[in-house]
């Protein structure tokens, strides 16, 4: 495969083909070579299609991911870009995630034309969101709230926020400033506050397993903090084999060789919270997420996915 031929795969949202340039330009720095001679194949999910029904309706997480991996598998595209919180627990056998470029931002934005946090808005106000994990720390913190389905691209939310038909909606922070539009947050959530997505802001190449010249062109690329971060929240993810359809979190700070990591699990209400902290070696980033699943798993029993 030469460089002038390689194909990269992404979703069609303003935010996906921004990460596909971003990942388009570093590759092309990174080798020397012209990033116009580096394709990039819109491919539409089936996400990007049903986009009038709650994600948990239709699938899940990867809703957005199959379509994009069906032509990874087909050899149509020598590599995929992902926004790393779509990402479903478990990658298909045969596909391999092969860079992680370095993580934006991975807090929640609150945005809303009516208050400067979610506890100034009016009592009964309405949020959107079609996040459960945003809609149930919503919850938590403000129960009175009013929280409904808020489905689109990030430009399409905006648009419903300026039209007045929600009070107030959340975005991710990292998506926002990778769109110059860091200043339409209203107030950036403390993650003690509102504790993030599993791998947000971080920003996943995946290639077809053994394809030893696509993962040699993306090494470079790759930052080894928020691979190691991300490994301690998938770690989370995977051991509680997380979807769309339960409100999970977790976030991983590096503090010099340590790993300090929180995992969250929440009814859908927001009712109730388990949590789990853990601390360890970069090594053991994996097994602190999966150790922290296992004491919320422990807590919760069954009724962790009711």
């Amino acid at each position: 495969m030469q460089t002038s031929q390689l194909k990269i795969g992404t979703r069609g949202s303003p935010l996906a083909l921004a990460q596909a340039h971003e990942t388009r330009d570093r590759l092309a720095a990174a080798h020397g070579i012209d990033a116009a001679a580096i394709e990039i194949v819109v491919i539409t999910t089936t996400g990007d299609r049903v986009r009038d029904r709650p994600l948990a309706e239709i699938g899940g997480k990867g809703l957005f991911t199959k379509e994009i991996e069906e032509a990874l598998f087909g050899g149509s595209i020598d590599m995929a870009v992902h926004s790393m919180k779509d990402m479903p627990a478990e990658l298909p056998d045969g596909l391999e995630m092969a860079c992680l470029l370095p993580r934006e931002d991975p807090r929640d934005g609150f945005l809303s034309p009516v208050a400067t946090s979610p506890a100034d808005l009016p009592e009964g106000a309405v949020v959107g969101s079609s996040s459960v994990r945003r809609a149930a720390q919503v919850r938590a913190l403000r129960p009175d709230l009013k929280v409904v389905q808020y489905r689109g691209n990030v430009q399409t939310r905006l648009s419903k926020l300026e039209a007045g038909e929600v009070a107030a909606t959340f975005l991710a922070c990292a998506g926002l400033n990778r769109l110059g539009l860091a200043d339409r947050v209203t107030r950036a959530m403390p993650v003690d506050e509102m504790l993030p997505a599993v791998a947000q802001g971080a920003i996943g190449i995946e290639v077809r397993a053994g394809d030893g010249q696509a993962r040699e062109l993306l090494r470079p690329l790759n930052d080894r903090d928020t691979e190691t971060a991300v490994a301690a929240e998938r770690g989370f993810l995977c051991a509680l084999d997380g979807s769309c359809r339960t409100p999970l979190a977790g976030h991983a700070v590096l503090d010099g060789d340590q790993v300090a990591f929180r995992g969250m699990a929440l009814s859908l209400d927001g009712s109730t919270i388990w949590q789990a902290e853990r601390r360890g070696t970069h090594d053991d980033a994996e097994r602190l997420g999966r150790d922290a699943a296992d004491e919320v798993r422990a807590a919760a029993g069954d009724r962790l996915f009711a």
